[in-house]
């Protein structure tokens, strides 16, 4: 069974995460999304929503399965026995500090990185960029999936 991982914080889920999810489930059996716990950042959403959220709008692809995980993401692929990270490439700069975790991940386990273009049309898109816009009002709908636009006009609306 070809297995790979996607990981993230997904802090939220953006139409550009999906793409690579989407685009990663075409080429594996399973893909593992990875919601990585990092314990020095205030996520907007909880760990648990993050994982709710990702999992309802990745199951009409029927092979994703998504947990969080808080450690090295080698030590989540040794435990599960994944010898592949998908990672969207945005632009050149992703790809400077990409390259070295690659290296390093592959110097520490075996595991290979796999490199996907993000689609030109996502090429700008972050989590942070998304909700500084909208927490100013800026219209993010078309940058997410509509029931992650939802949750994040809720929560901002609570803020």
């Amino acid at each position: 069974m070809r297995r790979a991982v996607c990981p993230g914080s997904f802090d939220p889920i953006t139409n550009g995460h999906l793409d690579i999810i989407g685009r990663a489930s075409k080429l594996y059996d399973v893909v593992h999304v990875a919601v990585m716990i990092n314990q020095s950042k205030k996520g907007l959403f909880t760990v648990d929503e993050r994982i709710e959220l990702i999992r309802e709008v990745t199951a009409d692809f029927g092979n994703v399965e998504v947990e969080s995980f808080h450690g090295l993401l080698v030590d989540f692929c040794k435990q599960r026995e994944i010898p592949a990270i998908v990672k969207g490439l945005r632009a050149v700069s992703d790809f400077d500090y990409e390259l070295q975790m690659a290296q390093m991940n592959n110097g520490l386990s075996g595991v290979e990185t796999l490199f996907v273009p993000t689609n030109p049309t996502y090429s700008f898109l972050s989590s942070s960029l998304v909700k500084e816009v909208a927490t100013w009002g800026g219209d993010v709908s078309h940058l997410l999936p509509p029931t992650v636009h939802e949750a994040l006009m809720e929560r901002l609306g609570e803020q």
